[in-house]
């Protein structure tokens, strides 16, 4: 009976493990319209080494990006032009960071650690249901690319089933 319970106990370690091994939102719903605030969480390294930088892409409509600096990081953005124009407290907007990268840094597979941006929903959102991070996780040794999008209906959070899903934020209605 004991051992049924030690090998159950283990198994359901197991499954919460893999389930929170990934890169995640701290916050994963947020109104159209609003101010996100965007913290990515890094719960490990790459198969015990430890992660040296983080790239996000900035998902469309997510507009008006601005990232933390991280003390110990080196930081930079990409800048573009979105795919369609967008309004931003009023003004047009077509173009701003597409894509934000940490690098030079050390985190121990061991420890967890988050990278932070914020930036607005754009109103235009109304009706979509996820967005996606795309994040690549690059490491002393390895690397994991969190960029599986799930096909088909959009799903209300991860993947189900995905090795290396991307992080995922679902939009509701503005408030």
């Amino acid at each position: 009976m004991v051992r049924k319970f030690v090998i159950g106990a283990v198994g359901a370690f197991a499954c919460l493990s893999a389930a929170s091994a990934h890169v995640t939102l701290e916050r994963e719903e947020a109104p159209v319209g609003a101010s996100y605030k965007a913290v990515l969480r890094v719960p490990h390294g790459c198969a015990g080494s430890p992660t040296t930088a983080i790239r996000t892409r900035v998902p469309a409509g997510i507009i008006g990006v601005k990232p933390m600096p991280k003390p110990g990081w080196q930081l930079n953005t990409v800048t573009g032009k979105y795919q369609k124009p967008y309004t931003l407290r009023g003004a047009p907007v077509s173009e701003g960071v597409t894509e934000i990268s940490w690098s030079g840094g050390k985190l121990l597979d061991a420890h967890y650690d988050e990278f932070v941006f914020i930036g607005v929903i754009a109103e235009q959102l109304a009706g979509t249901p996820v967005l996606y991070f795309p994040v690549v996780q690059e490491c002393e040794k390895g690397v994991h690319r969190w960029i599986e999008i799930p096909t088909g209906k959009p799903s209300e959070g991860h993947g189900t089933g995905s090795a290396e899903p991307a992080a995922a934020l679902r939009l509701l209605p503005k408030k």
